[in-house]
């Protein structure tokens, strides 16, 4: 049994990611579960801070992009979900490779839901852990 209402495919959901933030930053949704969302996002020249690790705020619009995604398959036809607060401890540096995060819901209640993001380096090592607390609106003209 699937958390989610609405159906996506991994296609579907890099598709959604034409034109924004997550394109040239290069997040490439790899995983749907049934309650889950992982994407990855290489550590390179895009995502680094000026000492060489993955930059924080990298990390941090991985776990949005993560969590967003997976809050809005979880709503119903005319609704969607947006960000109202968003926390992120960084826990160890990553210099080279590619992190995955993974989304797991905590709350999915009618007017707000919250999940957790943990990004891991390749080594499986945790980078980050993030929690991010969304609202469920009704979409303009739906």
């Amino acid at each position: 049994m699937t958390l989610f209402q609405r159906q996506a495919t991994v296609a579907d959901l890099n598709a959604l990611s034409e034109g924004t933030a997550m394109r040239p930053l290069g997040i490439e949704f790899t995983e749907t579960g049934p309650d889950y969302v992982r994407a990855t996002l290489p550590v390179d020249e895009r995502t680094r801070q000026p000492y060489g690790l993955l930059h924080g705020g990298a990390s941090v619009l991985l776990a949005e992009t993560l969590g967003s995604t997976a809050g809005g398959l979880c709503v119903g036809a005319g609704q969607g979900v947006v960000g109202i607060e968003i926390n992120a401890n960084h826990l160890a540096g990553v210099r080279e490779g590619k992190v995955t995060g993974t989304a797991r819901p905590l709350h999915v209640g009618r007017s707000t839901q919250v999940w957790e993001i943990r990004i891991e380096d390749e080594r499986g090592r945790l980078a980050c852990v993030s929690r991010l607390t969304l609202a469920v609106v009704d979409r303009r003209g739906a």
